[in-house]
């Protein structure tokens, strides 16, 4: 056997390094409460979902009655299908204002800094209490400016409107959520070596071009993350749409998330809890397409 022959088993041996105890100390604790917290009563929900429970009391098995009648309730239906749509339209608004401040924010203007802070300020405030503000402004505040104005639509709150409340949900929403992901988008921006856009000069390339041909390709995996984060955090909206419409007018802005705690609310315990799986298993779905999608970007 040759000399390299015999050290190979050696360095393999070097290279595996022993993990450390405290690296246990800081992962078992998390993970005991990650079980206790989410894992254990979501299995505990799961199984409730297949009986009739109003969450206390007897209860007995009832099979897949509680999912079939999910899929054939309008109410569920109507809830899935604002939510995913809600979902959908703000993170295209989210994306495209937050990467429009970003690529000012970090070109040459004053008190580019100053306005950094003022613009994630937003971030910091509870959902409900800007909901609660929003819900006065589009009561009073909005109709008076509509009626000066003599704008049709406008002179009568857009919360009332079954048909626009859901524009105010999405305009509060991403007023909140504009900051988080600016903040990512400047991160990406400032990563871009200033001697592509010095090149980009050289060769005559306008600041569009530059942006299109330049920008928006290195920022991609930042586009793809905003997207991501974006797109599940909107799925769960409850707190600003509790706020606004409290699932108003009728039943036009009821989410998911909204659908399935009024239920618990009512007593329906185990049919919300089959809600809550299936939302679970789309949940699911949706993550592993956005993982492989990461995966083919290499984000």
């Amino acid at each position: 056997m040759s000399t390299a022959t015999k050290a190979a088993p050696r360095a393999a041996g070097r290279s595996k390094k022993k993990v450390e105890p405290l690296y246990y100390f800081f992962l078992f604790p998390a993970l005991i409460l990650f079980t206790l917290a989410i894992t254990v009563p979501g299995l505990i929900g799961i199984f409730f979902s297949f009986t009739d429970s109003i969450g206390i009391g007897e209860w007995k098995f009832i099979g897949f009655t509680n999912y079939i009648a999910a899929f054939s309730d309008p109410a569920i239906l109507s809830a899935f299908l604002f939510t995913f749509g809600f979902a959908l339209c703000t993170v295209i608004v989210v994306n495209v204002i937050a990467l429009m401040l970003a690529v000012g924010l970090v070109s040459r203007i004053k008190f580019k800094t100053g306005l950094r802070a003022i613009f994630v300020i937003p971030m910091v405030v509870s959902g409900i209490i800007i909901a609660y503000v929003f819900n006065f402004l589009f009561q009073n505040s909005v109709p008076a400016f509509g009626q000066a104005l003599g704008i049709g639509f406008l002179e009568t709150s857009l919360l009332a409107n079954p048909d626009l409340a859901w524009v105010a949900i999405v305009i509060v929403t991403a007023w909140q959520a504009i900051p988080g992901t600016l903040l990512i988008y400047i991160a990406g921006l400032l990563a871009i070596p200033g001697d592509v856009y010095e090149a980009a000069d050289i060769d005559g390339a306008t600041k569009p071009q530059q942006f299109t041909r330049i920008t928006l390709p290195l920022v991609m995996g930042y586009v793809v993350i905003n997207v991501i984060l974006g797109f599940k955090g909107f799925l769960n909206a409850y707190d600003i749409i509790v706020g606004l419409t409290n699932g108003g007018p009728g039943t036009s802005t009821m989410s998911i998330a909204m659908t399935i705690i009024t239920g618990f609310n009512s007593g329906d315990y185990a049919y919300q809890m089959a809600t809550a799986t299936l939302f679970f298993i789309v949940s699911v779905i949706l993550a592993i397409l956005q993982l492989s999608l990461n995966r083919r970007n290499s984000v």
